[in-house]
């Protein structure tokens, strides 16, 4: 691709996997679990791309510093490995969990987040949908929205536009859900000054 605004060849669509939005969730979610210090990362091994995972990383490590906490990567590289990876965690006392974004995450998100529940687990997570299935919280953009967008390229293309005249959406709108209901079921206090900053809470 060769730049966003003119990604040539026949590239084109909306991107929402910025590193800093992974700064943001771990900041979010220090302020929603103010105790925890030691937060396991999932991370599905290749899936974004390998310098995708580093820069995100990267950030996510930055951000958990400056917090005072400790992130430690773990890796689920197929579904049947989830099992195996949560009871990792619980071995090595994790006190919080965050996701790097994956399809392969989203299809089994609410394993993911029955898992995390069963393991008395606060989990912070990268599409609405996970803390409607139940998460504790999430934060980044609206998947609906992000579908609808894409059948706006679509639509242009069908009409006659080149994908590589077409610039490369980024996501400007983000959005905090916060599941109170997931809360009270891990004996955890959501901050009032968070709640009144969450586009929408789950009672």
């Amino acid at each position: 691709m060769a730049s966003l605004a003119r990604p040539g060849g026949n590239i084109t669509g909306s991107s929402f996997l910025g590193a800093e939005l992974v700064r943001k969730r771990v900041e979010l979610f220090k302020e929603a679990v103010p105790r925890m210090t030691r937060v396991a990362i999932l991370v599905h091994p290749g899936d974004p791309s390998e310098a995708t995972v580093n820069s995100m990383l990267e950030d996510a490590n930055a951000a958990a510093r400056a917090s005072g906490m400790q992130l430690q990567r773990f890796n689920a590289q197929v579904p049947d490995e989830f099992n195996r990876v949560f009871a990792a965690m619980a071995q090595e006392r994790i006190g919080g969990l965050i996701l790097v974004p994956s399809g392969m995450f989203f299809e089994g998100r609410r394993r993911i987040v029955n898992l995390a529940t069963k393991n008395r687990l606060p989990a912070m997570f990268f599409f609405r949908e996970f803390a409607e299935a139940g998460g504790l919280t999430s934060y980044g953009p609206n998947f609906r929205e992000l579908f609808r967008r894409t059948a706006a390229f679509v639509d242009k293309i069908l009409k006659g536009a080149k994908p590589a005249d077409l610039p490369v959406e980024q996501a400007n709108k983000f959005e905090l859900v916060i599941n109170l209901k997931t809360a009270k079921a891990l004996g955890l206090t959501i901050p009032p000054s968070l709640l009144g900053r969450a586009d929408e809470v789950i009672q």
